[in-house]
């Protein structure tokens, strides 16, 4: 009865481990390689179209400058459409500074690089995350 017991178990725990297997999504390699200054880091964030230049990151990572180029990865993202942001974090104070007249003081940079005037679109950003780990390059 133990034997069966035990078999039972070990059935059901071996269950939950392939389920949390599955779970886990790719991984996004973002690389930042024109970035002018050593000073600070790059703040990067994931966003969702109801997320993206309205709220906080679903998922934010920073990476220090070396060699002129930042790189991070957003490892288990899920399928679906997204877009990444990014920006020099120069003075480290961990957000993005803005002139009196609105015009950002820190570079910036979105994915897919569609750098028009004004804000960033979501149209413009986004992406689509499928079952392969994906390289991205995002230009400041």
């Amino acid at each position: 009865m133990k034997t069966l017991a035990l078999l039972v178990a070990m059935f059901i725990s071996n269950f939950f481990i392939q389920a949390q297997e599955e779970i886990k999504g790719i991984t996004i390699t973002v690389t930042v390689p024109n970035v002018t200054s050593s000073e600070g880091e790059i703040l990067f964030g994931l966003y969702d179209e109801n997320t993206f230049m309205k709220a906080a990151p679903l998922k934010g990572e920073k990476s220090s400058i070396q060699d002129g180029a930042a790189t991070i990865s957003f490892k288990n993202v899920p399928e679906g459409v997204f877009a990444i942001s990014c920006f020099h974090d120069k003075n480290g104070n961990n957000r993005m500074d803005f002139e009196e007249n609105g015009m950002p003081k820190e570079s910036y940079g979105v994915s897919n690089n569609n750098m028009s005037y004004g804000p960033p679109m979501w149209n413009d950003a986004k992406f689509e995350v499928g079952s392969e780990d994906l390289e991205l390059e995002i230009r400041m």
